[in-house]
């Protein structure tokens, strides 16, 4: 149905168009003709005047198509904004783009209200209905922690063994963000880990069995759909193998297909086959699968040919965010994009700032002005983008934000489930917990300005002692830095000495050379020693003999809670 318009001579006499709320008027006199913008044949056209208007019909035309490449280019593009509440600039920079995509990060989250408002009022300003996506994978990965149950890490759930933990998780995270106004979960994560190291992917993984990842992935993401969330797995093909952390270098994984088929992409496989919604890429060179040696992100043969052909995946492809430092290193972010749609990617991602998604949102529509893209590819990705979108209902649902009551029961049973010992220790450790007790501990405070930190143990030395009490153990608890200086070292390691037991909550010794130097220095003068390894369990490396290695791989509260008390009752 065409918009009711008519058209207008200016003051160089050409016809142009102009809204008149009354019907279609010609601006030398209201009087002179109505008609509509079809008016070359309309019965009431001035005959002076069909001339100029079939002229002024193509220009119409071609003023159309314009604005529906621009429309079209938006709906492939996925922007953040910078805080909690909205500005001039970020209504400006939605409406000059199109973008029909939000990703929600911790800047953008100070309380369930306040999120409510800013959805509200980008939405009321532009009109429109945005996808909005954040990443709540669990664990360390939490952007909107406030109303929403920190599960443990994925790690932990595969640790578990039960398959269950997972779907429930995913029913429950589904509640809790879809009455924050949450479309999509850019979770779970199906990295495969191996024996190699993997500095980025870590306790975000499932573990290190195809099958366990499949079939926890898989769990959750049925949870999520049926709580009405969608959900996005990631990062295909698989990257937990890889050296180096995307968002900093660019990381190349020399995996052959045959090793990808046989360890990285069952799990892929079986979350397309449960219908997942979305798949999101990974941005390595896997040169022995693309001898183009490019990022994944820029890979034909990796997204459009295996992804979308071969695989048969119909949902929308996501590329990572094309910020990251190992985008960087190879592109311009708006050549970037341009070469991940290329790729086949429907959903393109810029989450930081404004003068990178503004390129991105540019040199797409001069690629698909200069045919660099297909105009074919470009409707049927911001089809299935649409898709995506309209799939769900209201902005909010469930009622107002909260955790869901069978949320924190759920993380603790996985967190307990996951808890297990790496080296046994000496048998005499337990008993020594009668005694006196030191327990050195990380600030994790320190962490809040990049990652969720719950306030239950933000105020960690009041956290701990209310912990162990219950197990009538009154810790004398030394506070350290999550990189320890001199002076801590020596004070923690004068406390072992003094302690008839020393519990140590050690954070990437295997990583940062000042903790090592910690486990080294407690280690030699502690009487009785466990060490709770916080993270990766990579530490376990380090321990050495008679000392007692456990983990609940991650460090949320729940986790803490669950390693403490199979130290107190084993």
């Amino acid at each position: 149905m065409v918009s009711r318009s008519s058209l207008r001579y200016g003051s160089t006499g050409r016809l142009q168009w102009a809204c008149q709320p009354g019907g279609f008027k010609n601006s030398r006199g209201s009087d002179h003709w109505r008609a509509s913008p079809y008016a070359w044949w309309a019965p009431g056209c001035h005959p002076s005047d069909r001339k100029a208007m079939r002229r002024h019909r193509r220009c119409a035309r071609y003023n159309s198509d314009v604005a529906d490449l621009e429309d079209l280019v938006g709906e492939r593009l996925m922007f953040g904004l910078p805080g909690p509440t909205l500005r001039d600039e970020d209504v400006r920079l939605f409406k000059d783009t199109r973008a029909a995509g939000l990703i929600l990060y911790r800047r953008n989250f100070e309380s369930p209200a306040g999120l409510l408002r800013l959805l509200e009022a980008l939405e009321g300003a532009l009109g429109r209905r945005l996808l909005v996506a954040t990443d709540h994978e669990g664990g360390r990965i939490v952007m909107l922690g406030g109303a929403t149950t920190i599960f443990p890490d994925n790690l932990a759930v595969g640790a578990a063994g039960e398959a269950t933990f997972a779907h429930r998780q995913g029913l429950v995270e589904a509640r809790e963000l879809r009455r924050l106004g949450v479309d999509l979960n850019l979770a779970p994560v199906l990295d495969v880990l191996t024996e190699r190291y993997s500095p980025n992917i870590g306790i975000r993984s499932y573990g290190k069995d195809p099958a366990t990842v499949a079939r926890c992935g898989v769990t959750r993401i049925r949870g999520m759909k049926r709580g009405g969330l969608s959900a996005c797995a990631k990062h295909f093909p698989g990257k937990g193998h890889a050296p180096l952390d995307a968002h900093l270098a660019l990381p190349t994984i020399d995996s052959t297909w045959a090793e990808m088929h046989a360890t990285h992409l069952p799990p892929f496989l079986e979350a397309i086959a449960a219908g997942v919604d979305c798949v999101m890429t990974s941005h390595p060179v896997y040169p022995n699968l693309d001898p183009a040696r490019v990022p994944a992100t820029f890979s034909r043969p990796i997204v459009e040919d295996c992804l979308r052909n071969q695989l048969g995946f119909g949902g929308v492809i996501a590329s990572d965010d094309l910020e990251m430092g190992a985008i960087g290193e190879r592109s311009p972010v708006g050549e970037a994009a341009v070469r991940a749609a290329q790729a086949g990617h429907d959903l393109l991602l810029a989450c930081h700032t404004e003068a990178a998604q503004r390129a991105v949102a540019a040199a797409l529509l001069d690629a698909y002005r200069a045919n660099r893209l297909p105009r074919r590819g470009l409707e049927a990705a911001a089809e299935r983008v649409r898709r995506l979108r309209e799939e769900r209902g209201a902005r909010f649902e469930g009622g107002p934000p909260a955790r869901d009551l069978d949320g924190p029961p759920l993380a603790s049973a996985i967190a307990a489930r996951a808890v297990t010992s790496v080296t046994a220790g000496h048998g005499d450790f337990r008993r020594a917990l009668n005694g006196r007790v030191s327990v050195v501990f990380p600030r994790f405070s320190e962490l809040a300005p990049r990652i969720t930190i719950e306030p239950e143990v933000a105020d960690e030395r009041l956290y701990l002692e209310g912990a162990f009490a219950p197990a009538g153990i009154a810790p004398e608890v030394v506070l350290v830095g999550i990189e320890p200086t001199a002076d801590e070292i020596g004070v923690a390691a004068a406390r072992a000495a003094a302690a008839d037991a020393t519990v140590l909550f050690l954070y990437d010794a295997h990583l940062l050379a000042s903790n090592r130097a910690l486990l080294e220095a407690v280690g030699t003068r502690a009487r009785a020693l466990a060490v709770v390894l916080l993270r990766d369990p990579y530490d376990a490396a380090l321990l050495a003999p008679g000392v007692l290695g456990i983990t609940a791989y991650g460090f949320r509260r729940c986790q803490l809670d669950a390693v403490i008390a199979r130290l107190a009752y084993p």
